[in-house]
């Protein structure tokens, strides 16, 4: 049994993180935690020591108003585990930084599942918008980005360019979500200046196949980001699979993130995994 931890941010409640994570039990049972995380007072954020996320040492915290909608949440939450026969705990955290709460809470998970519509969408209208960065390249677990509606995955894209953290993130995903590897699934390569077999392509192969059976390799070539899209626009009930998100973006096959767009558009679930 792996242990997932599900974020709620201040008001927001995600339905579509929390039927993933139903959906996922059904397969094979979890212990859910949610934690259920501050509001964040925007507005005031960028007058603190720091001018931004990564350098801000404090903070601040909205008033009170909102603890109500936050209960309400938290019994909205239980409702809905008692009622699907989900194991649960509930961690409150009202009076903790954001960030480094979250932080700490994923020390001690197996899994984060977010949702990328309503994590402190106040933050902006961008999305991923910049806490949901900051929060992906702080976890100490790997993470699910779930959209709102959504199709249960019935197939896998591992997204490959050779380096480290691709295959990491690719043995990650084939540890924890068991439940998804019998799936078809497409391993990926892409670079704007590829070379002609897949690099290392003897030995990911033997990695890849050893976990999913119903395994296809593929290799894009010319421009690489925009086919992919085309190609990526007609898959239906896929899960992506990436390496590593940082502040510079993710992986090196697709320099200014190919991810970043699907979650932008909230198309699909994203796993991410970094060590």
């Amino acid at each position: 049994m792996k242990k997932i931890l599900l974020a709620f941010d201040g008001s927001h409640f995600s339905e579509g993180a929390l039927e993933f994570i139903r959906l996922l039990n059904e397969k094979n049972p979890v212990l859910l935690t949610a934690a259920f995380l501050p509001q964040v007072d925007f507005a005031n954020l960028w007058s603190f020591s720091g001018g931004g996320l990564s350098g801000t040492d404090f903070i601040p915290l909205v008033e009170d108003e909102e603890a109500q909608k936050v209960k309400d949440n938290i019994k909205r939450f239980e409702s809905y585990c008692q009622k699907n026969a989900v194991e649960y705990r509930i961690h409150k955290t009202f009076f903790d930084l954001a960030l480094p709460e979250l932080k700490k809470e994923t020390r001690f998970a197996d899994l984060l599942v977010i949702s990328s519509e309503t994590f402190y969408k106040q933050a902006g209208t961008e999305s991923p918008n910049e806490y949901l960065k900051e929060a992906l390249h702080d976890v100490e677990c790997p993470v699910i980005i779930v959209p709102e509606k959504f199709e249960f995955p019935k197939s896998n894209i591992l997204s490959y360019d050779g380096s480290e953290t691709s295959v990491y993130a690719i043995k990650q995903f084939s540890y924890l979500m068991t439940e998804l590897t019998g799936n078809e699934t497409v391993l990926i390569y892409a670079k704007e200046k590829a070379e002609e077999l897949l690099p290392e392509q003897t030995n990911i192969e033997e990695l890849a196949a050893h976990h999913f059976p119903n395994l296809i390799l593929l290799r894009l070539e010319a421009n690489p980001k925009k086919y992919f899209a085309g190609w990526l626009a007609e898959k239906k009930g896929a899960i992506v699979v990436s390496g590593a998100f940082g502040r510079s973006g993710i992986s090196r096959s697709f320099r200014k993130s190919f991810v970043t767009d699907i979650i932008s558009e909230h198309r699909l679930p994203v796993f991410i995994a970094h060590r």
